[in-house]
Order: C-alpha cells, then sequence, then structure tokens
C-alpha cells in the first residue's frame, strides 16, 4: 500500500512546531497560530492537496481555536481579552472583502475576454507574421506578444500557456522539432524565449502577474504601506524591463542556440493564419475598447478617482454587456473562484502572523544581527536571500505568503535604511525570480512539460538567466529606484 507522505507532511510539522513549545515573548495561542501557519507553508510547497483548499483548512483550524485576530487588552487590568467565535470568523472571512483579491480575480475573468473575443490571438498572430522571418525575430515576436497582453491578463499562466504556448507549439513541428526529435533545431529556443519573457512581463506590469498586488497587500499587513499604483509599479521597474525584454531573445540565442537559423515559412504560416481570421469581428472591437478604457482608468486611478478593482468590476460587466462572456462564463470560470477563495484565505492567514505578536518577537529576536550591518549590505543581503529562497516553493503565491511579512519584519528592523523604498526592492522582482525553477512560477510547469528543455538544461537556464537578471536588477533597478521613490505614490 502507497502512503502519500506529503499529505501528512503538513500535519506533522504543524504538530512538531508546536510539540517545541512557545520562545519566551510568545503566547501558548500565537504558538498555535505559528505551528498552523508552517503547516500551511509546507502545504503549499508540496501541495498534496489543492492549494485554496490547503488555505480553507488553515483558516478553519485557526478560526476554531480562536488564534489570528487581534489580540486586545482591557485598559483597567491589563488583561487580555478572550477572542469571542463571532470576533474569529469574522477575522477568518475578512479576506473575501479585500479590495485586491477581487481585482485579482477579476483580472482572471477578463483573461476570458481575450481568450472568447479572439483578440489575444489576433494579436500574436499579427506580431509573428512581421518578426518571424528569422528564428530570433520570431523569439522578439513572441516576446512583444507577451508584452502586449500581459497589462490585461494577469494570470502569467493563462497568458503564457493558453494563447502563447498553443501558437509556438505549432511553430516548432513545422520545422521537424519535437521534444522527442530535433528540439534543439527551434523549438527549445523558442519556449525558452516564451517562458522567461513571461517571467519579466510579470515583473514589468503590477497586472502582469496575480501575486503582484498580493504581495503589496502583504506587505501592508505587516507593516510596510508602498507605493500600490499600477503607474508606480510600471515607472519603477521599467529600466530594468526594458533592458531584459531586449537581451532576453539574445541570451536565449546565446545559451539555447537554434540550429534553425532563418524561418521565413513561420512568417508566411502566420500571415495565412491572420488572413484566415478576417476583418475584426464585433467581439475583438469591442474587448479591444473596453482593455484600452481599463488601461487608461488603471494608470488614472489617482486623478479620476476610481479604485482598480473598481475599474476591473466595470470591464467584467461591460464584457457581460458587449457579450464578449457570458453569465454562464462568469460562474463557470473555475481558476478564476479558486484564485478568489485561495488569496480571501492566504491574506488574513498572513495578517495573522502581526496579529498575534510573531512578526514583533521575530523581529526582536533578529534584530541583534541586522544592527551592526551596513545598511547597502543588508539591503543586497535581503535581496539576494529573497530571490533564493524562491527555489524552496512551488509557486510565487506560496512564497509571498510565508516571506513577504517575515522580510517585512527584518527591514523594519535595520537601522538606516527606508523601509518602504527597501521593501519595494525586494517586491518588483518576484516575478523574474520565477524564471529559477521549473515549478517557481503559474507558467513554468506549462514549459517544462513540453519536453523541449529538459531537466538539466532547464536548471541550468534557469540558474544563468536568474544570475544574470539578478545582476541587471542590482546594477540598474536599485539606482532608479532610489532616484524617483520620491516621485511615486
Amino acid at each position: 500500500m502507497n502512503v502519500n507522505w506529503k499529505l501528512f507532511a503538513p500535519l506533522v510539522v504543524a504538530v512538531l512546531v508546536w510539540l517545541i513549545g512557545a520562545p519566551a515573548g510568545l503566547s501558548a495561542d500565537a504558538w498555535i497560530y505559528v505551528s498552523i501557519f508552517a503547516g500551511l507553508v509546507v502545504g503549499l510547497i508540496l501541495e498534496p492537496l489543492p492549494p485554496a483548499f490547503i488555505g480553507i483548512i488553515a483558516i478553519t483550524l485557526s478560526v476554531l481555536f480562536k488564534v489570528g485576530p487581534v489580540v486586545t487588552v482591557d485598559k483597567a487590568t491589563g488583561v487580555a481579552k478572550a477572542i469571542t467565535s463571532a470576533q474569529a470568523i469574522s477575522w477568518g472571512l475578512s479576506g473575501f472583502s479585500n479590495t485586491i483579491v477581487w481585482l485579482i480575480f477579476a483580472a482572471f475573468m477578463i483573461g476570458i475576454g481575450y481568450e472568447n473575443s479572439g483578440l489575444g490571438r489576433r494579436i500574436a498572430l499579427f506580431l509573428v507574421q512581421k518578426l518571424g522571418k528569422s528564428s530570433l525575430g520570431l523569439g522578439y515576436a513572441i516576446a512583444l506578444t507577451d508584452l502586449v497582453l500581459a497589462p490585461f491578463i494577469p494570470s502569467n499562466a493563462a497568458r503564457s500557456g493558453g494563447t502563447i504556448y498553443p501558437i509556438v507549439s505549432s511553430i516548432s513541428p513545422m520545422f521537424d522539432s519535437y521534444p522527442d526529435k530535433n528540439p534543439r533545431r527551434i523549438g527549445s529556443y523558442l519556449n525558452w524565449v516564451a517562458l522567461a519573457t513571461t517571467c519579466v512581463t510579470s515583473s514589468l506590469f503590477l497586472t502582469g502577474a496575480a501575486p503582484n498586488p498580493l504581495v503589496l497587500e502583504l506587505s501592508a499587513k505587516a507593516g510596510i504601506v508602498t507605493p500600490s499604483s499600477w503607474g508606480s509599479w510600471f515607472i519603477a521597474f521599467l529600466p530594468v524591463g526594458l533592458i531584459l525584454l531586449i537581451i532576453t531573445p539574445l541570451l536565449t540565442y546565446v545559451f539555447c542556440k537554434p540550429e534553425v537559423k532563418g524561418s521565413p515559412e513561420i512568417a508566411e504560416w502566420a500571415k495565412a493564419e491572420f488572413q484566415k481570421l478576417g476583418a475584426m469581428t464585433r467581439s475583438e472591437i469591442a474587448m479591444a475598447s473596453i482593455s484600452i478604457l481599463a488601461l487608461v482608468l488603471w494608470i488614472g486611478a489617482s486623478t479620476f478617482k476610481i479604485n482598480p478593482t473598481t475599474t476591473a468590476l466595470i470591464v467584467i460587466i461591460l464584457m457581460i454587456f458587449t457579450k464578449i462572456i457570458t453569465w454562464q462564463d462568469f460562474l463557470g470560470n473555475k481558476p478564476a473562484w479558486n484564485v478568489l477563495t485561495w488569496f480571501a484565505t492566504l491574506v488574513p492567514m498572513a495578517a495573522g502572523l502581526k496579529n498575534v505578536g510573531f512578526l514583533d518577537w521575530l523581529a526582536k529576536a533578529a534584530g541583534g544581527y541586522l544592527v551592526s550591518l551596513d545598511p547597502t549590505m543588508a539591503v543586497l543581503g535581503l535581496l539576494i536571500a529573497f530571490c533564493l529562497l524562491r527555489y524552496f516553493f512551488a509557486s510565487a503565491t506560496a512564497y509571498s505568503t510565508a516571506m513577504v511579512g517575515l522580510f517585512a519584519t527584518l527591514i523594519m528592523q535595520i537601522p538606516g535604511i527606508d523601509p518602504v523604498m527597501t521593501m519595494y526592492i525586494l517586491l518588483l522582482p518576484v516575478g523574474i525570480a520565477g524564471i529559477l525553477t521549473p515549478y517557481g512560477t503559474g507558467h513554468s510547469p506549462i514549459w517544462f512539460a513540453s519536453g523541449y528543455n529538459k531537466g538539466p538544461e532547464f536548471w541550468k537556464l534557469g540558474a544563468i538567466f536568474g544570475f544574470i537578471y539578478l545582476a541587471i536588477y542590482i546594477l540598474v533597478g536599485i539606482p532608479w529606484i532610489q532616484f524617483v521613490m520620491p516621485t511615486l505614490h
């Protein structure tokens, strides 16, 4: 009889942490919460069950034990008041009223609109026919396609796997390039360009990856409120994003060199497929118009006094009214509802670490080591550690949930640095750090499973690109962020 050890690992870890006992400075209830959170993190890493279900289990246990909400102290007696059942469940369900969670949910619905209208495929084919006459040009076509779609499709799995992957998977066989036959002719090159480019665009736009709004929310929950507008994020990462977008196809051409140098057939194929589409349909025109409106409102959120989540909900309403999606599409979008449930449990769980006093305790414990560090070296060390820890997590969401609050607390203990700027420096490259592993972000497993870049090659390329990306971010991104930070809001 085979035993699924992954299923029991979260429980075992939670129990072991609880048995260790609360250290000095933490209450027994706080340690119960820490043990539940430790089990949650292990569950999100191993994924023996759907992540959203793991989140529900963790929230339910926390509510059952009445740990997680802020503990208030009676001013007269100085004794902590007991948390009521109503307070516990109110805290447990608070994530479902979180605006960031609903923004992510709505963005997944927008992705369905791109698929249903056909606008995403039209954009991809147009760029390929214009730039696909050489293998390198085809790499840039793939990069530009992702760049155009990224502001509007925040699920990198949906964007890269749902729109770009079908196009790329149709190109490689035209050159007799298959996962098990001639993968280096062109398939491995195209696949890696697509994977790496999505990591870059995931960091370039706040709406380029679902965890981006989440990390800002988790940072705020931990006590560091960073600039959260779409425009601020874009400006802060822009120089690094442009450099990485330009060099990624070139780097891939060097480290994963295709045997086929020219591909005029691909341009002709894309041209033929594009012509078959004919004139833009009513749905495509409507989707393009709605997307432009959404982008304008997102960029000018502070000017128009419209919350980004409100804009996303407006987009959903307009898509339904214009029949780009139906109400049944809305109800039947399982990935969107799954993400809503998942993130709605992760937000209060992450906030709970601060509520129970764990982050404050950790800060005091680590403070002695951080005080003596040079501020510049401390920031670089935190950034490198923040990125390298991605090797241990199966998704950016799991990683963010476990680490953002912890690093926010550590940052606030280092004298001589700006906590807001330092936190922003750590959060912006969450997308590009996904390049490291075949499981580091939503779209990675799709390209890894295609088989064009085998295991050893995948890990080697991930390390090479991860090092180059991080080096450019340190050399270009950090000075730029320090320069523009006073203007961001």
